[in-house]
């Protein structure tokens, strides 16, 4: 990705790994045996031409950057990182130290023996920023009246987990940001950091107090239009771009809340619910939109490096949103990318994620809520013990096109959610997959935009209502509007929604 995509990425984008050798011998000798990865390669053109399914319009369908394209990208070096502590719980001396301290690249995997060792390689790449000071600076994390404005959760230790200081030359200390952890570190309520989870710092509110700072009325209207542009579509949800102000563009942002994110490819108006990485090896398809297949750690590795910036270098009919022209693509050195070595580091380290523990006890509630889900039929489509059948649902609107019953897994019904996010965005397929319900106790919001907060907002048959006030995403400028769709469990008596609440809060 250039320094003009780094500059606006501002929308996209420790359970430290134990591996408790010293006290488990068994794990011990597992943990110190040799491993030899077979790394596949990352942008395999076949592998490639089948990864998506094509957009809800085909004429949109993404060309990708070619192999030699992509292996003609320099390799994105990866500094040594430092905590980022809230005003007040900094180490005396910190900033002074950070100063003395040398560039140090961090990742090179012919030191890499083990697959403890692969892993916690991946996690570096995880923490990896790949913007510095912009759209932050160092001065902001450290000042209070930013803290009280952006409202972010610090971690019991007074950490900011999204972000990190990185000394690329000594004696300057950045503020990192942009990178994996950003978007999928979540603070829990008691200070827990939860990485994988969906991360609820307040990305784009912070985002909507830069931007009248940080941006010219054209320069918001290029940024839109690269990360969310999608012109094939008709109407263009975009359209009369060149008329909207500056400050109805921080609009739009600022009111998309915590664990929703308007990420390239989506729609400030149509934001995506932050999906959870933990138990991503169990997904069959990426994206609420199951946008890509999941069939092997490669597929992994190429979502990664889509989801870095390669898939701003993709045609979309012709349309091009990494290219200045949106026709023209920049040369390959302008841009970066990280190794085919970090990415499969950077899968197993996903792969190995596990939750945190779960707080709610499975007790005699939970237990008839237990029976209210066999009852209902809910296993149907969230069959344990994934709690997904790993299907795709199609949205109203959308006909499933005849060849695709044969090549995907799709339920012959429509749950009637809000389908502008899997029909009016270039990651629109026509579908949604289901969702797993698992970990659903610490990863609200929900819907695939993130609609409610809670569950018992989600079983609330008020949300069916115009006059219903969503307690998650409701879109700029809108007080009230009705969250449609999936209207199982909205009937149940009382007790038996509570019961079946409390199930859910134990999976």
């Amino acid at each position: 990705m250039n320094t003009r995509g780094l500059r606006y990425l501002t929308l996209t984008l420790f359970l430290l790994l134990g591996i408790a050798a010293h006290n488990q011998p068994g794990q011990a000798q597992q943990a110190n045996k040799a491993f030899t990865p077979a790394i596949p390669k990352t942008w395999d053109d076949k592998a490639m031409d089948s990864l998506e399914l094509p957009t809800a319009d085909p004429a949109g369908s993404p060309k990708h950057i070619s192999a030699d394209y992509y292996y003609r990208i320099p390799v994105r070096p990866i500094y040594k990182s430092y905590p980022v502590y809230t005003p007040g719980k900094e180490p005396s001396g910190y900033e002074a130290w950070l100063k003395q301290q040398e560039p140090e690249t961090v990742f090179d995997a012919a030191t890499l023996k083990t697959e403890a060792d692969w892993i916690k390689a991946g996690e570096i790449v995880f923490d990896a920023p790949v913007s510095y000071d912009v759209p932050f600076r160092v001065a902001d994390v450290r000042n209070p009246q930013w803290h009280e404005q952006i409202g972010a959760r610090a971690a019991k230790d007074g950490t900011l987990p999204w972000f990190r200081y990185v000394v690329r030359e000594k004696g300057k200390v950045e503020l990192g940001m942009i990178s994996c952890a950003m978007c999928h570190t979540r603070v829990l309520a008691d200070g827990t950091i939860v990485k994988g989870a969906p991360a609820n710092f307040p990305f784009e509110q912070a985002a909507a107090l830069f931007m009248p700072l940080g941006f010219t009325p054209e320069r918001a209207r290029a940024f839109e239009q690269s990360f969310f542009g999608a012109p094939w579509i008709k109407p263009d949800p975009l359209a009369g771009l060149e008329q909207v102000s500056l400050d109805q563009i921080a609009e739009w942002h600022a009111a998309i809340p915590s664990g929703v994110i308007g990420r390239h490819g989506t729609n400030p108006l149509y934001p995506a619910q932050i999906p959870n990485l933990i138990g991503v090896k169990d997904q069959k398809y990426l994206d609420h939109t199951g946008l890509q297949l999941h069939r092997s750690v490669g597929d992994l590795m190429r979502y990664s490096a889509l989801n870095q910036g390669a898939d701003r270098l993709s045609s979309y009919g012709g349309f091009i949103p990494a290219a200045r022209d949106f026709r023209t693509r920049p040369d390959p050195s302008t841009q970066l990318r990280y190794s085919d070595e970090q990415l499969y580091a950077l899968a197993l380290y996903l792969y190995s994620l596990k939750p945190p523990a779960n707080p709610n006890k499975f007790d005699a509630v939970a237990r008839r809520g237990q029976q209210v889900f066999k009852r209902e039929g809910c296993a149907v489509c969230h069959t344990p013990p994934l709690y997904t059948n790993n299907k795709l649902t199609p949205v109203d609107g959308f006909n499933v096109p005849e060849d695709h019953r044969k090549k995907y897994d799709i339920l012959p019904l429509s749950v009637g959610t809000d389908p502008s996010l899997a029909l009016k965005t270039r990651r629109g397929t026509g579908y949604y997959k289901v969702p797993s319900l698992k970990g659903v106790w610490y990863r609200s919001p929900f819907e695939h935009n993130g609609s409610v907060l809670t569950l018992e907002d989600w079983f609330d048959p008020r949300r069916l209502c115009e006059d219903y006030m969503p307690t998650g995403f409701r879109g700029a400028g809108v007080k009230t509007r009705a969250v449609k769709g999936h209207a199982y469990g909205l009937k149940l008596a009382e007790a038996d929604r509570q019961a079946l609440i409390a199930f859910l809060k134990t999976l």
